[in-house]
C-alpha cells in the first residue's frame, strides 16, 4: 500500500510518499517528498489549479491507496485558514475523483506519535524525523517536514512492526 501524506497550503503544499513494506526490520518505507510552490503573482484559482495538477501527477505516478493530512481544528493565523482550507478542498476533490480514502490526524496526535509529547515544537519533530528516516537530503522547508511527519505518524500508528 502506498500512502500520500500532504501538508496543504496555498503558497506551499508539502507532500511525502510512504509504502507499506514487507522487509523484516521495518513496516514502512519512505519513498520521496517534496514541495509544491505557487506564485503569489497568480490568481487564487490558478494557484489552486497548480496544486491540483501537481497532486494529480503524483497520484497518477505513484497510485496511492490512501491520503492522509493534518486536520485543522484550531488555527493561530486567521489570514491563512481560508487558503489552507481551500487547498484541503483540492485534496478532497482529488480523493473523491480517484476514489482514494482519506485519513485525518490532529496536530496534537502527530506530535504525540512522532516525539512522545503532544506539545512538541517543530525542532523536536524535525530531529525525530531526521533520526528515524535518515533522509539522503534534508527538506529545506517546514511544509515538507510537516507532510513527512504526518505520513510517518500514520505509518507508526497503522503499520505493525514486522518480526
Amino acid at each position: 500500500m502506498i500512502l500520500l501524506a500532504i501538508d496543504p497550503g496555498l503558497e506551499k503544499t508539502g507532500y511525502a510518499l510512504f509504502e507499506k513494506s514487507s522487509e523484516a526490520k521495518i513496516s514502512y518505507q519512505f519513498l520521496t517528498s517534496g514541495l509544491i510552490v505557487t506564485s503569489k503573482n497568480l490568481l487564487k484559482e490558478e494557484r489552486l489549479l497548480n496544486i491540483y495538477e501537481s497532486l494529480l501527477k503524483l497520484i497518477n505516478d505513484f497510485h496511492p491507496q490512501k491520503i492522509v493530512f493534518e486536520n485543522i481544528f484550531y488555527f493561530k493565523n486567521q489570514k491563512t485558514i481560508v487558503p489552507v482550507s481551500q487547498a484541503q478542498g483540492v485534496i478532497l476533490l482529488l480523493a473523491g475523483q480517484k476514489k482514494i480514502p482519506l485519513e485525518y490526524l490532529s496536530p496534537l496526535n502527530i506530535k504525540q506519535i512522532i516525539t512522545g509529547y503532544g506539545r512538541a515544537d517543530k525542532k523536536a519533530i524535525k530531529k525525530m524525523i531526521d533520526l528515524t528516516l535518515k533522509l539522503p537530503k534534508k527538506p529545506a522547508d517546514d511544509n515538507e517536514y510537516d507532510a513527512i511527519a504526518c505520513g510517518l505518524a500514520y505509518c507508526f500508528q497503522n503499520f505493525k512492526l514486522l518480526k
